[in-house]
């Protein structure tokens, strides 16, 4: 699915649902459809827009995900893309001035409050909320790490509803529950990553850096597919056979920009077309399978099965895989873990490794979930080390918990933070 993937939800996903209870629903929130036929109307409004939204999306995608913002102006790029600035500084994310319900919700959910932290930011709507979208944006991250798919979308519709723009895609982080203090391993532990990114065209040319990728040492391999614009089957094949060989291996695997390469290879597929290479289906499907889209698969693995008369593959849980969203190409990352609780030596020992020579420290948060107050101070003053002794210091694809939590820590002057996109 691409950026606009949540319009195109089937009737039995997006009907039926009636979250929070009426009892819970607070007063006066912007936006809440009052009842459920008013809701299945604006369903069908947003499911008439998907066919449109459609034939422009592949190219929206590559504007609207180059880079992520970082923290602290409210400046924007001109869509024509023609403003001047400093190589790869996107345009920054606005925050509200005086927003103390939003500090307070990323203070108590760094301390392990999630519930407190939600009712404070829901109560947020009604008021900041009506002009300013990072309470929107804390409360979708706080969903989406704790898995509340149904949270998600209930006030996704009424996001969209109220800003008039498209609702963001489900992509849940890892679990924020039972952070990793001193001592204690994290599900996604930190790690060093190798970043291949692609584009504009996929085709044989990929067969040497996919080589690169499968023989390096770093245990996580992250591959960019955020300005792929074209695709031949040549190309999905060797595209095809690294994936497998990587799942195969174990290694933890961060597909960024999975939605732009999907957009791509869907209109290459056409149900009943015998003669056309089976490879852009199997990369569909592998793609599917690795993003943990069970419903999607079985659907285009039955159009597969029907095309090509033999039996479609089986879908397995996906291990040791993460999305995240396309970003610029800085060399080796290192990827943090998904919680950090507490002073780490262990994380900062191996941060202090990572920036030996080099002269940009780009740190990927798109696994981290949450990080107390006493990790995120402890962070912060190892970071500021680095960035007196004369390297860039960056934060990438940060959730609006975090950054929030960074920034009243002091974070920005020295230490870059870019949170991800909505």
């Amino acid at each position: 699915m691409g950026l606009f993937s949540f319009l195109k939800r089937k009737n039995d996903d997006a009907g039926g649902r009636d979250w929070p209870p009426p009892e819970s629903r607070l007063r006066g929130e912007p936006s809440r459809l009052d009842t459920e036929a008013e809701r299945e109307r604006q369903r069908e409004i947003a499911r008439a827009t998907a066919a449109k939204i459609d034939e422009i999306e592949l190219a929206f995608a590559s504007d609207m995900f180059d880079d992520e913002p970082a923290w602290g102006s409210g400046a924007r790029q001109p869509a024509n893309g023609l403003a001047q600035r400093e190589p790869d500084v996107p345009a920054q994310a606005a925050l509200p001035a005086s927003a103390p319900a939003v500090e307070e919700s990323a203070i108590l959910y760094a301390n392990g409050q999630p519930d407190v932290a939600e009712h404070l930011l829901r109560a947020a709507l009604p008021t900041l909320g009506r002009h300013e979208r990072l309470p929107w944006w804390m409360l979708f991250d706080l969903y989406q790490a704790d898995g509340r798919e149904d949270a998600f979308e209930s006030v996704a519709i009424d996001y969209a509803s109220h800003f008039e723009t498209s609702p963001p895609a489900w992509k849940p982080l890892p679990a924020a529950t039972g952070a990793n203090g001193p001592g204690r391993a994290s599900p996604f532990g930190a790690a060093l990553a190798t970043v291949e990114t692609f584009g504009p065209t996929i085709d044989t040319s990929v067969a040497a850096p996919l080589a690169r990728v499968l023989d390096a040492a770093a245990p996580v391999a992250r591959l960019d597919f955020g300005r792929v614009a074209a695709i031949d089957a040549d190309g999905a094949a060797c595209l095809l056979a690294a994936l497998q060989g990587l799942r195969r291996t174990g290694r933890e695997l961060v597909l960024a920009g999975a939605d732009t390469l999907l957009a791509t290879l869907r209109p290459m597929l056409v149900i009943g077309r015998r003669d056309a290479s089976p490879a852009p289906w199997l990369l569909l499907l592998e793609l599917l399978l690795l993003t943990d889209r069970e419903k999607q698969f079985e659907e285009a693995a039955m159009d597969y099965c029907v095309t090509y008369e033999v039996s479609p593959p089986s879908f397995e849980a996906p291990l040791r895989v993460s999305t995240a969203a396309p970003a610029p190409d800085h060399g080796d990352r290192f990827m943090l873990p998904a919680s950090i609780g507490g002073p780490d030596d262990a994380l900062l020992s191996a941060i202090d490794a990572y920036a030996q020579e080099r002269e940009t420290l780009v740190l990927d948060c798109s696994r981290l979930a949450r990080i107390d107050y006493a990790g995120a101070g402890s962070l912060l003053a190892r970071l500021d080390a680095h960035a007196a002794a004369g390297r860039g210091v960056e934060l990438r694809e940060l959730n609006h918990l975090v950054t929030t939590l960074l920034r009243l820590l002091g974070a920005g002057d020295n230490v870059r933070l870019y949170p991800h996109r909505y």
